[in-house]
C-alpha cells in the first residue's frame, strides 16, 4: 500500500458532481473519474441540517476540512487516472449538494443561501479552497484493512459498516438496495420489530443475524459473490416478521428491538390462538404486577413458563414486616410455627417461631393463577419451604 499527496481545489473535486436524492448517494465527481460512494462505503448521512452546513460553513471561514483519501483504480480511455474516494465522502458529498444547488446554508437574517446566491467573492472561496487528498495505491486486502482503521470525520464507522467494507461485491449491493433503503414500502412495516436507522445498516444487520443465527461474518463471506442471496435474505426476514404479526395480532411499542430470529426458530411450530394471545397481551399489559412488559412476548411464546422475564413485582418491605407481626402473633397464641407449612408438618420446628429474616414473602394464591402482590395474599414462609413450594 502506497499513498501520495496531492492538491486538488473544491471546484475539481465536485466538477460533474451526480447526487442520487432517493438513495442518498453521491455518485461522481472530478469530472467523472471519481466514484465517490464505492458499494463498501456507507450512505451518506449528513443530511441532518448541523454536519452538512458545517462542512459549508467550515470552508467558507477558512477552516480545514482535513485530509481526504482517495484510492486509485485505474485509467479511462481518455488516458486519465480514475479514483474512488476512502475516506472523506460525508465531506464531499455535501461539498457537491451544496455546488449543486441541493443544500442551502443560513445567512446572517437566518435566510436560506444556496451556492448560486452567494457573492462571487464567496463562491471563489468556496471554488478554491484546497483539499488536501491521499492518493493510494494497493491490494484490495489492503485498501479495506486501512478502510477499517480510519476515522470518518468524526462518525466511526460501526460494525455492520465494516463488514460491508470487508465483503463488498454483489451481497453486499443488493442487500444495501433491499435494507438500506429508507423509501422501501416495507420499512414502517418492519420498524415495528427491528430498531435502527436504514441507512446506518441496522435493519440489514438484524436481517442478517436473523437468518445466520448470529454469525453474520460466516454467512456474508459465504454469499458474498451471489447477489440472489440477498432476495433469500429478506424472503427469510419477512418470514420471521410474518410469524410475529400472525402470532400477535396488535402491536406495543415492547415489540421492537425482540430477538425476534431466535424466538422464531425456537417456536415457529408452535401453535397458537392468536386471539387467545391478544387476550393474554391486554392483561399483562395491565397487570401492576408486570414491571417488565418487555418480557410478555418471551413469556408468551415460551407458554408462560418463565416468569422471571416479567420481572413481577415483589412483596413491599412494610407489607412483610406487617404479614410477619400478624402470623406471628397469631402462632404464639396457638401454639404453633408461624409458618404454616412447619405447623402442618409435625416435625421438630412444628412450633419454631422464626425470625423476619428467616422468612420469605410468598403469594398465597400464586401471581401466575390470578393472586395480586398485596397484602391480603400474602404469606410469610420459612426459606426452606417457600423455596419448596415454588409455583404452587
Amino acid at each position: 500500500m502506497k499513498a501520495d499527496l496531492k492538491q486538488y481545489t473544491v471546484r475539481d473535486v465536485v466538477a460533474g458532481f451526480v447526487y442520487n436524492e432517493l438513495e442518498g448517494k453521491g455518485l461522481y465527481g472530478l469530472s467523472g473519474n471519481l466514484v465517490i460512494q464505492p458499494e463498501y462505503q456507507r450512505n451518506y448521512i449528513y443530511a441532518d441540517g448541523k454536519r452538512d452546513v458545517a462542512v459549508i460553513e467550515s470552508i467558507l471561514k477558512g477552516y480545514p476540512l482535513g485530509v481526504v483519501y482517495f484510492v486509485k483504480t485505474g485509467i479511462n480511455a481518455n488516458g486519465e487516472d480514475t479514483f474512488e474516494i476512502l475516506d472523506g465522502q460525508q465531506r464531499i458529498t455535501s461539498i457537491g449538494r451544496f455546488v449543486t444547488g441541493k443544500l442551502a446554508i443560513k445567512d446572517d437574517q437566518d435566510q436560506p443561501q444556496y451556492y448560486g446566491s452567494l457573492p462571487d467573492d464567496q463562491k471563489a472561496i468556496v471554488d478554491q479552497t484546497p483539499l488536501l487528498i491521499y492518493v493510494c495505491e494497493g491490494t484490495e486486502k489492503e485498501i479495506k484493512a486501512w478502510f477499517k482503521t480510519i476515522n470518518i470525520a468524526g462518525v466511526p464507522l460501526n460494525e455492520q459498516e465494516l463488514l460491508n467494507a470487508v465483503y463488498s461485491g454483489p451481497f453486499v449491493t443488493a442487500a444495501k438496495a433491499i435494507f438500506s433503503n429508507s423509501d422501501n414500502s416495507n420499512m414502517e412495516k418492519w420498524k415495528t420489530y427491528v430498531r435502527g436507522a436504514a441507512n446506518r445498516q441496522e435493519i440489514l444487520e438484524e436481517a442478517l443475524r436473523w437468518a445466520s443465527h448470529g454469525k453474520i461474518d460466516d454467512y456474508m463471506a459465504k454469499h458474498r459473490n451471489d447477489a440472489k442471496a440477498a432476495v433469500k435474505l429478506e424472503a427469510y426476514f419477512e418470514a420471521v416478521v410474518e410469524w410475529v404479526s400472525s402470532v400477535f395480532e396488535t402491536t406495543e411499542k415492547e415489540m421492537c428491538g425482540q430477538d425476534w430470529g431466535n424466538l422464531y426458530v425456537q417456536h415457529k411450530d408452535t401453535p397458537y390462538d392468536p386471539a387467545a394471545v391478544t387476550v393474554r397481551v391486554k392483561a399483562l399489559y395491565s397487570d401492576p404486577c408486570v414491571k417488565n412488559r418487555r418480557g410478555i412476548f418471551p413469556y408468551i411464546l415460551g407458554g408462560e413458563a418463565d416468569k422471571s422475564l416479567l420481572d413481577i413485582r415483589v412483596f413491599e418491605d412494610g407489607t412483610k414486616r406487617l404479614v410477619y407481626a400478624q402470623q406471628t402473633k397469631l402462632a404464639e397464641a396457638q401454639g404453633h410455627s408461624n409458618c404454616s407449612y412447619c405447623a402442618m408438618s409435625g416435625g421438630s420446628n412444628a412450633k419454631k417461631i422464626w425470625k423476619l429474616p428467616e422468612m420469605e414473602a410468598d403469594h398465597v394464591t400464586a401471581w401466575s393463577k390470578g393472586g395480586a402482590t398485596t397484602a391480603d395474599n400474602c404469606e410469610m414462609l420459612c426459606k426452606s419451604h417457600n423455596r419448596a413450594k415454588g409455583n404452587h
